[in-house]
């Protein structure tokens, strides 16, 4: 059968099966929703409650449906909102409205992810070496010859792939001779490619091509075949992966796998499609290479909306028939713009390999991004070469491609080679398996030691891939347990953030008994989420120390960033603690590190611990996400109680490390006597709190000049509170005395009642009630005249909160804006303090 039209057979198939079949929107005349509704429920009776119209079920997501309606025809938004608001509150609505877990409006955003390729122009006089001084040596040579005999490789151009055989720089490349010759190809494994559509009429391809794993997501059309001129992207992707052995180009790292096309990068793309692109046919596609993100400006920080992170969550929880989809993100190319990783929420999820670039020396180049979220490195362009793919159309090649773009693909490629000898390795396994065999390179750059006895560098993260280190690794490993978690209070800082050297240090204890209730073992990823309000971001930097000594730059300073906006619940990640036990103190710095006008408070943090379990029968899936402004923890703590000092903070042993950048100012670590230094004219605030994991109280660690002894209840509030309430009582207490004193006296002049008919006014029902006044402005109870005696007129055994003000202070969530007016931190807690307990 002539090949296209067995494309176009298996794209029909496909169709019919149910994978390849989307309706084609139109936003210009609907509003589209998605919908989470239970599974017992009847989407066609919610769209009618709704007077919405049921459009379909929203991919391979589970109980998530599509709806839609007539722009203007009603408020449909409005109505949702509404829902959404109803629901929060648990008010009594429709049956078929109950069954609405979650909602959210659909939008296209044009220019929110970009390709990670080519690309920008170097730094002005950097210097560009000349590869005609690139000179092969004689005796590597002929290993390669003798290599591709025996392999019977005769492709024009694969003498040029250096990233698979270095012969000019002994060692720089992936080593993955070595595997093909144990006959490891990636036969039996698919690797889906997110771009901009994939030619699979390319004689380097179509043999290679998986059309039931592919769709266009921006034409809605069953195949991905790019159509625009810039529409390269993709294929020159799919050819590092999976270029066959045959007379036309190279071939690629996995030359036997399968490549699937999945295009969204054209056009606009909705969030519905993004969402299910990554989940995409997932018990066949076994590998997505994403070589996209937000823009690589300096300015973004943008991550997936919640669609999208359930998605990529439910590709890990149910992908490949339950060991989970494998995500592999090119870090991206800001690096001359001060761009960092940790600012994409794609590349810093968890859920993904985050891949930065080297170039063919092993150097770092000008445009990879750097942050603490990176897994590893690998070989892209420069140092006067790039990587040698295949291109669009029929036989046409290409040089020049580069980037990080380039570097993900290659390691998605080296996964498919580790699935085809262990296709029961779990989405975390290959996650330990390449930081296991990553390979350090160039020791003058800012590594340090980890726990796990491995380096690591925010530059080259634990280590460019060793492809064969790594199949080598994997055919005996043993696949770690299931994932747990520990999720922290949220701390309350709440304070102005010194500028310059200077910097604001929040501790948080997590004690041993905290880690055995989460049934963590040992540590992988760490997330940092905070709040911290800024009129200019870009001179913010975060560290984070671990208790074991290793530190992570969850933020640096980015000269083009002037939002105003700081960090609005926005989520830091880091690999660099995997492996240790995870107790004792975590201490986040967040520097101001530019001297100007601009200003910021450090509002409130938390910490979220991720392992493997100590006990896999006690492990459960992570709940699906919620919206932003809902609080995603299940398993709510309660609200540590707060302290502020002015002091200095404890030492540490960590040596200073170099900045990276001579033009760029960086969160510098802290000199190896401090954490943060003082001076005479600045203050560092510091915070520490613990919980306990059997205590529904939390408890302080840290003291200040209000601290009260231990023997004293705390109530659950902040330690000025608590003395304000102590001095109430023992005015209360000798209010009591002098008033039994005085009846004595009154007793002894009872019989001139002439004289004591008005001695003591009665209290009406508002007053009997001043106890219960609500909170004023600055968080201390309202006082009035007579107020100490009229708390006794209506009794003695009153709660030192109502039920609606213990409610509010259970669920009351600080914004992240300015607040004003507001200006006690030490009352903060108490006004502001988050979550509940529950089983």
């Amino acid at each position: 059968m002539h090949f296209p039209t067995l494309i176009r057979l298996l794209a029909a198939i496909s169709t019919v099966s149910g994978f390849g079949h989307f309706p084609k929107r139109d936003y210009e005349e609907n509003d589209y929703f998605t919908l989470h509704i239970r599974s017992s429920e009847s989407p066609q009776e919610v769209a009618r409650t709704l007077q919405l119209r049921y459009e379909g079920p929203l991919g391979n997501l589970p109980d998530h449906h599509t709806f839609y309606a007539k722009k203007g025809s009603h408020n449909a938004d409005g109505t949702l909102t509404q829902l959404k608001s109803t629901l929060k509150k648990r008010e009594l609505v429709p049956r078929e409205l109950e069954g609405i877990l979650w909602s959210a409006k659909s939008e296209l955003k044009p220019g929110r992810l970009v390709k990670r390729g080519p690309v920008p122009p170097p730094p002005e006089g950097w210097i560009v070496p000349n590869r005609n001084v690139f000179i092969p040596r004689d005796d590597l040579m002929t290993k390669q010859n003798d290599i591709a005999d025996k392999l019977q490789i005769r492709d024009p151009t694969f003498k040029e792939q250096w990233h698979l055989m270095n012969i000019v720089q002994p060692g720089h490349d992936i080593n993955v001779t070595g595997v093909w010759m144990e006959g490891i190809t990636g036969k039996n494994t698919t690797v889906a490619i997110i771009d901009d559509g994939l030619d699979m009429y390319s004689d380097d391809l179509k043999d290679n091509y998986f059309a039931e794993g592919s769709y266009d997501f921006n034409d809605h059309n069953p195949e991905p075949r790019p159509k625009l001129a810039a529409d390269h992207h993709g294929t020159r992707c799919a050819g590092e992966i999976a270029a066959v052995k045959n007379d036309v180009c190279g071939v690629g790292v996995a030359y036997d796998a399968k490549v699937a096309g999945l295009r969204i990068l054209s056009k606009a793309i909705s969030d519905e499609d993004e969402a299910v692109a990554i989940n995409y046919n997932f018990h066949k596609n076994l590998i997505y290479s994403c070589s996209w993100g937000p823009p690589d400006n300096g300015r973004a920080m943008d991550a997936p909306n919640t669609l999208i992170k359930r998605a990529m969550q439910h590709g890990i929880q149910d992908g490949r028939a339950g060991l989970g989809s494998i995500f592999v993100f090119a870090a991206g190319n800001g690096a001359r713009q001060e761009d960092n990783c940790n600012f994409d929420g794609y590349t810093n999820s968890i859920y993904s390999i985050t891949v930065g670039a080297i170039d063919r020396t092993g150097a770092h180049p000008y445009y990879s991004e750097k942050c603490s979220a990176a897994l590893v490195v690998t070989y892209s362009s420069g140092a006067g070469d790039a990587i040698h793919t295949t291109d669009v159309g029929q036989a046409n090649c290409y040089e020049r491609h580069g980037g990080t773009s380039a570097a993900a693909p290659l390691v998605a490629g080296v996964m498919a080679l580790v699935l085809e000898i262990r296709p029961d390795l779990n989405w975390r396994d290959v996650q330990y398996l390449a930081i296991e065999t990553a390979v350090p390179l160039n020791e003058g750059e800012d590594w340090q030691d980890t726990y796990i006895g491995k380096k690591y560098s925010h530059t080259y993260a634990y280590g460019k891939v060793d492809a064969y280190a790594l199949v080598q690794k994997a055919k005996d490993w043993k696949s770690v347990k299931p994932q747990a978690w520990f999720t922290s209070p949220w701390q309350y800082v709440r304070h102005d953030i010194p500028q310059g050297d200077q910097g604001l240090a929040s501790t948080f204890q997590v004690t041993p008994e905290m880690i055995k209730a989460a049934n963590i073992a040992r540590l992988e990823h760490v997330q940092v989420t905070m709040n911290v309000d800024h009129t200019r971001r870009g001179d913010l930097s975060v560290e984070l120390i671990s208790p074991k000594g290793a530190y992570s730059h969850l933020s640096v300073t980015r000269r083009y960033d002037e939002s105003p906006n700081g960090y609005d619940s926005w989520t830091f990640m880091s690999v660099v603690h995997w492996g240790e036990p995870g107790d004792g103190n975590w201490t986040i710095i967040v520097k101001d590190t530019v001297e100007n006008e601009h200003i910021g408070t450090f509002t409130d943090w938390r910490l979220r611990l991720w392992g493997e379990s100590i006990d896999a029968s006690k492990a459960k899936p992570f709940p699906m996400p919620l919206d932003e402004d809902d609080d995603d923890d299940k398993e709510v703590q309660p609200a540590p109680v707060f302290t502020t000092s002015v002091s200095v903070p404890p030492t540490t042993s960590l040596a200073p490390h170099p900045t990276d950048h001579q033009d760029r100012p960086t969160a510098i670590k802290p000199p190896n006597d401090a954490i943060v230094t003082t001076s005479a004219t600045s203050v560092v605030a510091t915070t520490s709190s613990t919980t306990s994991a059997t205590s529904s109280a939390a408890t302080s660690t840290a003291t200040n000049a209000y601290s009260l002894p231990s023997i004293f209840p705390t109530f659950g509030v902040s330690p000025r509170t608590q003395i304000w309430i102590y001095g109430a009582i023992a005015a209360i207490i000798i209010f009591c005395v002098a008033l039994g004193a005085f009846f004595c006296v009154w007793r002894r002049r009872r019989g001139r009642t002439d004289r004591m008919d008005y001695e003591f006014e009665m209290v009406n029902d508002s007053d009997a009630d001043g106890a219960n006044q609500p909170l004023s402005g600055d968080g201390h109870r309202k006082r009035r005249g007579g107020e100490l005696y009229d708390a006794f007129a209506g009794g003695s055994d009153e709660e030192l909160f109502s039920d609606e003000e213990e409610e509010q202070y259970k669920d009351e969530k600080p914004s992240t804006g300015t607040r004003q007016g507001d200006d006690d931190p030490d009352d903060y807690s108490e006004k502001h303090g988050r979550g509940r307990i529950t089983k």
